[in-house]
């Protein structure tokens, strides 16, 4: 059906509307109250072409749209869900895309318990008594292990289980609850000690600074340089407001800055009337404000928080805002979305510009992007802020493994790393499996600006099938040494790294930035792989040393692991499966050995 047979014919009902164009690859995704009316107001007719008062952006994909797709909904709330979730999972060409940042993690105690201990959740906890601190966008880690350094605190729930002293209490690191060591009321002091520190983690630092020259002065440079490290993260956290609120205020605040093609979206989180942390994301390129801040606060809202503030400040009436305030009640609670008239207000919106223009001063100020912008030279579309690089790691086809590593800005995101447990014996198996089960979790957790595959064009074929069928837009690149005879070419212990595309191969000079930041993220992601596949071969090789106990040879076991693919799927073999690959003694030996070990464990 042709693009103006179905304008002609399109619905007046609110949902969810797709642009797609002469290669069917996914444009723009939409939402709107009356179909007809919004899609209509893209095109001018007779002849059809792309309506006169579009911004360049839009009026750039309409130009290449070549077919539509649109979806009905009961209702405008329907069609606004619907219109995220697709833009989350298909990353369309022309939608403003924004990372899923909902699931920050927070910091609690119980206290209801007789000895609480701090603890990291990303999640509300059922328990009563549980008291929150966050959230935290950066360094809950960090903290919570600087306030165990520092204080005597249950280091673990085991010590609270245990009946007998730990490691722990001999290095002086915890104050031995189990053993009765220490009284409560003792306990809670030093408990209060941390929740002051978590108030403002300012005070913190002067005690970790002499505990850090302390550990020098001991020669323990190890120790000291991680408390080093911890100290710059806990630095980087204190954001210095110059605001004095006269009430503990609950507030999220949002807002954006721009310079140029370049802008940052912020959040600064406040928590009785101090600002706790904060959170940006770069963008490139033209966008809507106002479809910025909607999609900002849909990701931040679409699930009950630990500690939720009382209201939600944004620089700009929306035009989604009843919609969106309703959706936050539904999942949220009471939080009431506000725009900012004057007063205490107002001076918060203004902070949180000043810290946007900052920020984007200071990623201007970087090199970064350069190379990002470099890398556009292999026909990508735009600069990849976020990269996922793949690898797969086995030895000789047992413990197969694969890793995905993330860069952001050409900084190593370690929290969004993945590892997939693989089980095929082909290399192009197991990178199609691993890549297939990625682009599965496309809802959950959106997919990136670029693929980086450890392998040349066969893997770069097989990425780009995979995210057609899930009509995600996502560019690809495979970086692999050149192969010469079919064997990767090293002379004189060089080896000469190609940067593979779907239609073209580029051969950069070593000493090219570009280059050099791919194969930074290569490397990553085969140490991540490697060291996964050393586990898990360890953890095989101590599960087999059980059949060999029981006098199965090496050939023996080669057979049974080549046959069952892996030792999981060989414990749960029955004795006739393992007839068919041992003799009758033999697969007798190996079932009731297998057996005994599922009964000890």
């Amino acid at each position: 059906m042709s693009l103006e047979t179905l304008l002609h014919e399109i619905p007046t009902t609110s949902g969810v509307y797709e642009f797609f164009d002469s290669s069917q690859r996914l444009l723009y995704v939409g939402k709107a109250k009356n179909l007809k009316k919004r899609v209509h107001s893209y095109f001018r007719q007779n002849p059809l072409a792309p309506a006169p008062n579009l911004s360049p952006r839009i009026h750039k994909m309409i130009s290449e749209t070549e077919s539509l797709h649109y979806l009905l909904t009961s209702t405008e709330h329907d069609a606004l869900l619907l219109e995220n979730s697709l833009i989350k999972q298909l990353k369309p060409k022309y939608n403003i895309l924004l990372r899923d940042d909902k699931t920050y993690p927070y910091i609690y105690y119980n206290d209801k318990d007789d000895f609480p201990r701090l603890e990291i959740t990303r999640k509300i906890l059922k328990a009563k008594g549980v008291r929150y601190f966050g959230p935290y966008t950066k360094g809950a880690s960090d903290l919570l292990k600087s306030i165990y350094e520092l204080l005597p605190l249950a280091q673990s729930k085991s010590c609270l289980r245990g009946k007998k002293a730990c490691l722990f209490a001999q290095l002086q690191k915890c104050s031995a609850p189990c053993e009765g060591r220490i009284e409560t009321l003792a306990y809670r002091k030093h408990l209060e000690q941390a929740l002051a520190w978590l108030q403002n983690p300012a005070l913190l630092l002067p005690q970790l600074q002499a505990k850090m020259f302390a550990y020098s002065e001991q020669e323990r440079f190890e120790e000291a340089c991680e408390l080093r490290d911890r100290i710059r993260v806990l630095q980087s956290l204190e954001i210095h407001s110059q605001i004095d609120l006269a009430k503990l205020h609950d507030i999220d605040i949002l807002n954006i800055a721009k310079d140029g093609n370049q802008a940052l979206l912020v959040w600064l989180f406040m928590r009785n009337g101090r600002i706790v942390s904060s959170a940006q994301e770069s963008l490139r390129g033209e966008f809507e404000q106002e479809e910025l801040f909607v999609r900002a606060i849909l990701n931040r809202y679409s699930a009950p928080l630990p500690l939720a503030p009382k209201s939600i400040l944004v620089p700009i009436e929306l035009q989604d805002k009843e919609i969106l305030q309703n959706h936050i009640h539904e999942h949220c609670g009471r939080i009431a979305l506000t725009t900012a008239r004057a007063g205490y207000q107002k001076e918060l919106l203004a902070l949180c510009a000043a810290n946007a223009l900052e920020n984007l001063r200071l990623l201007a100020s970087r090199d970064d992007d350069s190379v990002l912008e470099g890398l556009c030279a292999f026909g990508l579309s735009s600069m990849p802020l976020r990269v996922e690089c793949f690898d797969v790691s086995h030895f000789q086809k047992q413990a197969a493994v694969g890793s995905m590593i993330v860069s952001n800005r050409t900084e190593f995101d370690k929290e969004s790393y993945r590892r997939y447990e693989l089980h095929h014996f082909d290399e192009y198996a197991n990178m199609r499996e691993m890549l297939s089960r990625r682009a599965q979790s496309f809802a959950t957790e959106p997919p990136p600006d670029l693929w980086l595959l450890d392998g040349g064009k066969a893997q770069v074929a097989i990425a780009l099938e995979i995210l057609q069928s899930f009509c995600a837009h996502v560019e690809v690149l495979g970086i692999a040494k050149e192969k010469l005879d079919s064997k990767a070419h090293r002379a004189k212990g060089a080896s000469f790294d190609v940067i593979y595309t779907q239609s073209e191969d580029f051969r950069l000079a070593p000493s090219d930035k570009r280059l050099q930041f791919l194969q930074k993220l290569r490397d990553e992601a085969h140490r991540f792989a490697i060291s996964y596949h050393r586990n898990k071969k360890r953890k095989q090789d101590l599960q087999l040393d059980v059949l060999r106990v029981h006098g199965l040879g090496k050939a023996k076991l080669k057979r049974l692991l080549d046959f069952f693919g892996s030792f999981e799927a060989l414990s749960r073999a029955s004795l006739e499966e393992l007839g068919q690959v041992l003799d009758a003694r033999s697969a007798r030996q190996t079932y009731e050995a297998l057996q005994q070990r599922e009964d000890e464990g």
